[in-house]
C-alpha cells in the first residue's frame, strides 16, 4: 500500500490529485491549513486528514509525527501554493511588486515545499519507493518567460514566476543529494482554480494528470527533472 500526503489538498489540483491517487489504490493524507475544509475535503475523498499549515514549522513537525505514528510515508506532493491578486484579479506587475508581496509568497510557494520536504525526509528515506513531486509553472521556466514567441513570455506576474523557478531549482538540489529518491518538478498548466479566479484554460483533471502520473513514478521513474503532459521542459 502506498501512502501519500498531498499539501492544499482540500480544493483544486490537491483535491483532484488526491481523488485519482484514492482511486489508484493510494492511502492519501489530505493536508489543509484549515481544519473545517480539510476535513470536509478527506470525508468527502475518503482520505485521511491532517493539520498542515505549510508556513508554520511547528504545524509541519506536528503532521509529520502524526504521519510517522501511522505507518510512514512514499509520497510527498507540495502542492500548497499561493499568488497575489488584487480586487480586480489582477497580477501586480514587476513596477507595483512590493517586497512584503515577495515574501508573502515565497513563504508558502518556496519556504513551505523546504518545511514540509525536510520535516518528511526522515519518512520519506525509509520508503522502499519514495517519491517526491513538487508543483511548479511554465511561468518558472527561464527559458518559456525569456522566450518572446511562448505565452509565459506576456505573463507580468513575477513573484509567482519566480517562486515557481526557485522550486525548481531546489527540486533539482534535492534530487541531487538524494539519487534513491524520484524527485520531480511538474507544469500541471493554466487550470480553472482559486489561484487564479478560475480563469485558467484547463479542468482540473487534465491538469492533474502530469501530478499524478509523476505521484506514482516509482523508482523506476526519472529524478531531477522538470515535466508537463508533452515531457521535459526547459528550467
Amino acid at each position: 500500500m502506498t501512502t501519500t500526503l498531498i499539501t492544499g489538498a482540500n480544493k483544486g489540483l490537491g483535491f483532484e490529485t488526491a481523488r485519482r491517487l484514492i482511486a489508484a489504490g493510494h492511502t492519501v493524507y489530505v493536508g489543509a491549513r484549515d481544519a473545517e475544509r480539510g476535513r470536509r475535503a478527506a470525508d468527502e475523498l475518503g482520505a485521511r486528514f491532517v493539520q498542515l499549515d505549510v508556513t508554520d514549522d511547528a504545524s509541519v513537525q506536528a503532521a509529520a509525527k502524526t504521519v510517522e505514528a501511522d505507518g510512514g510515508l512514499d509520497v510527498l506532493v507540495n502542492n500548497a501554493g499561493i499568488e497575489v491578486r488584487d480586487e480586480d484579479n489582477r497580477v501586480p506587475s514587476p513596477a507595483e511588486v512590493t517586497a512584503d508581496q515577495v515574501r508573502t509568497v515565497f513563504d508558502t510557494n518556496v519556504l513551505g515545499v523546504v518545511r514540509v520536504t525536510h520535516a518528511f525526509l526522515p519518512l520519506l528515506r525509509r520508503s522502499a519507493a519514495p517519491v517526491v513531486v513538487n508543483l511548479s509553472s511554465a511561468l518558472g521556466s527561464v527559458g518559456y518567460v525569456s522566450d518572446p514567441e511562448h505565452p509565459a513570455h506576456r505573463y507580468p506576474g513575477m513573484t509567482y514566476a519566480a517562486s515557481k523557478a526557485t522550486v525548481n531549482m531546489l527540486t533539482a538540489h534535492y534530487a541531487k543529494a538524494y539519487p534513491t529518491m524520484r524527485i520531480n518538478a511538474v507544469a500541471p498548466g493554466f487550470a480553472k482554480t482559486d489561484l487564479n479566479g478560475h480563469t485558467g484554460m484547463q479542468s482540473v483533471e487534465e491538469a492533474a494528470e502530469i501530478i499524478v502520473r509523476m505521484a506514482q513514478s516509482g523508482p523506476d521513474g526519472p529524478t531531477g527533472g522538470f515535466f508537463d503532459t508533452q515531457g521535459t521542459l526547459p528550467w
